[in-house]
């Protein structure tokens, strides 16, 4: 019997994929697994029983990766289950800025008498642009990113991209290797990047100022990834003419040219239906499988379903072999192995997934030479 927390409102259509082998509980202490959204993690403690976190969403920024990495604690992510609903917003946002929208819309508020003349008289004010013709250009070319293309394609825009980690599958997006080369061919531009310690600040003074006169900016990513300050004197100057976000924050409100949008880029009940399926799938099949798929702590493995027998789970560091180390474990033990798999992230920590005939399964611990480790070793029983 499994435990589940919910550390914020979880879609019961995702809930409704845990049977009558798991239990939700309120409380943290004795859960083994959790589901969160935007709830912040760094301050937390966790428990000896927790073995996976799915974030209901992409971003992790929320939850302490490297600690839970330690602890032997999976974290799952949800990587194009809200794309869509994503989309939607950035399309939105383009023909926002474009047809300046917003403030057309504030006036037209205003208005109180003679209505229909005082609208034929001032709306020359709010006067925009077509998106058909003009160049989209699409930084980070993930799930959000190739949709978004596609759209705006769709719409008759031009499309470049720039994506170091990007393979061209013929969707029509001419791709550069050079950001600021792109940069300078586009009218707008959008974010479509995760925030790290590489992309933090990424559009600064330098990136912005590659860009043409007037572009419009849309940034439905993180705010993380523009420079704020940068940012603004961009924006007095006119190299940006409009900066379309997601992200409001202080340094943001108030200042002229920027559309602010209340984070709603997942906030549809598609998305998040897709994003609790999602995330409690991910953790059944760990829990149930050994199956570790959209980690962004432990490297991938899937070994498929485990029909009958046992199937043991290694999370290990600093093991130059660990498959074969894990093998050999088993073997001086006298517990044969009818399969075992393994993959290893750049850092040194592995994940290694070992079929046993033995009924008995040993209580293993093991430290190696130069520090190689069993972070947490689990047994799935069929």
């Amino acid at each position: 019997m499994y435990k589940i927390s919910t550390l914020n409102k979880i879609s019961p259509v995702g809930l409704s994929r845990f049977n009558e082998e798991y239990i939700i509980t309120e409380k943290m202490e004795e859960a083994d697994g959790i589901l969160v959204r935007s709830q912040d993690m760094h301050e937390m403690e966790f428990s000896e029983k927790l073995k996976a976190v799915a974030r209901a969403g992409a971003g992790v920024n929320n939850i302490p990766l490297d600690r839970c990495a330690e602890k032997g604690i999976v974290v799952f992510n949800t990587p194009g289950a809200n794309a869509n609903a994503v989309k939607e917003l950035v399309i939105c946002g383009l023909l926002l800025a474009a047809r300046n929208v917003p403030d057309a819309l504030q006036w037209a508020g205003t208005l109180t008498e003679d209505v229909s003349k005082a609208v034929e008289k001032g709306k020359s004010q709010f006067a925009g642009h077509e998106i058909a013709g003009k160049t989209l250009g699409v930084v980070g070319l993930g799930a959000i990113g190739r949709k978004v293309a596609a759209a705006a394609k769709a719409l008759g825009m031009e499309i470049a991209g720039y994506d170091p980690y990007y393979v061209s599958g013929g969707e029509g997006i001419s791709v550069y290797t050079d950001i600021e080369e792109m940069l300078g061919e586009c009218d707008y531009v959008t974010l479509h990047l995760p925030a790290n310690d590489s992309t933090k600040g990424m559009f600064d003074r330098r990136l912005l100022g590659a860009m043409k006169e007037g572009t419009v900016l849309l940034n439905f990513s993180r705010d993380k990834l523009v420079n704020d300050m940068d940012l603004a004197a961009a924006i007095e100057t006119g190299k940006i003419s409009r900066y379309v976000t997601d992200f409001p924050n202080n340094n943001l409100v108030g200042r002229k040219n920027v559309i602010l949008i209340p984070h709603l880029g997942a906030s549809t009940q598609e998305a998040e239906d897709n994003c609790a399926v999602m995330a409690a799938d991910e953790i059944r099949d760990y829990f149930e499988n050994g199956n570790i798929i959209n980690s962004v702590n432990f490297p991938k493995l899937d070994m498929g379903p485990l029909e009958k027998g046992i199937r043991c789970s290694f999370m290990v560091k600093d093991m130059e072999n660990p498959a074969s180390d894990i093998l050999g474990l088993l073997s001086s033990a006298d517990v044969q192995v009818s399969k075992v798999m393994a993959s290893r992230r750049d850092d040194g920590i592995s994940y290694v997934l070992a079929e046993i005939a033995s009924q008995n399964v040993p209580s293993l611990l093991f430290q190696g030479e130069n520090g190689a480790k069993i972070i947490r070793y689990r047994a799935i029983e069929r």
